[in-house]
């Protein structure tokens, strides 16, 4: 299976030649990655452009967006603009972060996961952080969800979903979409992939807001809303956080900002929360 990698970087210097490293080191070699390069304004392109220079199925792709570091749109822009630049002779398509360093069994597992099963749509393991001296899991999620950060798409659910949405919650639309067009999501709990830098760490004071917006754009409905914001605020041990996502849920919903999802796709979607909540209770 061909593996295509696209990953949107932006002043990630210190971090992206330990992410390409991990990369070229795979048990199952990629076919091509493609950096996409945000404007950055450290030595990124140029640590970029030594790799290429080793490993020609490696290519850097410079644009230029806007300075804002706001979850979700911006980063979804520049691996689009990356995927632009690749022909459609994949198998599977990665979206990944430019700080993480990858097992080098990943791919190779990640491959297995997908000829195992050909329901399943979106693969991938989980990212973990240091404490201590010692990686242990960034428990933000639950473990059927895999974070933005190490996304693979089969190519035909990539397809089906209709690629990427340049928003906050791409990264639960997509699981989302998939699931609503029959396709399954396939985690591995084997697979921690060091996570460099933590989540969130760069994002200015507007994107505090974004998460309840997120929520609204899915579709998710007050009441889903106000628990899945407790539980992430309970995840980041922050309960300001709360009241953050439930401002930014009814800012939403005032500015009645566009979906992410249609009318059909938001009652699957509430459907399936409602579905796993109470399995959880039961």
């Amino acid at each position: 299976m061909k593996i295509y990698i696209v990953i949107p970087a932006h002043n990630e210097a210190e971090y992206i030649g330990s992410t390409l490293e991990s990369l070229v080191n795979q048990t199952y070699a990629p076919e091509k990655i493609v950096v996409v390069d945000d404007q950055s304004n450290d030595a990124t392109p140029n640590i970029v452009s030594e790799f290429s220079l080793k490993y020609p199925f490696i290519s850097l792709v410079s644009i230029t967006s806007a300075e804002a570091h706001l979850p979700g749109s911006k980063v979804v822009k520049a691996f689009n603009q990356g995927l632009k630049t690749l022909d459609d002779d994949y198998d599977i398509l990665c979206k990944f972060d430019a700080d993480l360093i990858f097992p080098n069994n990943y791919l190779e597992t990640v491959v297995d996961l997908f000829k195992n099963s050909s329901e399943v749509g979106i693969a991938g393991g989980f990212c973990s952080i240091q404490k201590d001296k010692n990686w242990v899991l960034e428990n933000l999620t639950n473990k059927d969800h895999i974070r933005g950060a190490l996304k693979a798409y089969r190519k035909a659910c990539f397809k089906d979903i209709g690629g990427l949405k340049p928003a906050m919650g791409w990264d639960t639309a997509d699981e989302l979409l998939a699931q609503f067009h029959g396709w399954e999501i396939k985690t591995n709990q084997s697979l921690l992939v060091k996570h460099l830098k933590p989540t969130g760490s760069i994002y200015n004071k507007e994107s505090k807001y974004k998460q309840g917006e997120a929520f609204y754009k899915l579709r998710y409905g007050l009441l889903i809303t106000l628990i899945a914001s407790a539980k992430l605020a309970f995840r980041k041990k922050d309960f300001s956080l709360f009241q953050d996502y439930i401002s930014g849920y009814f800012k939403a919903s005032k500015q009645r900002l566009p979906f992410l999802l249609s009318q059909e796709q938001g009652r699957f979607a509430r459907n399936l929360r409602w579905k796993k909540i109470l399995e959880k209770i039961i």
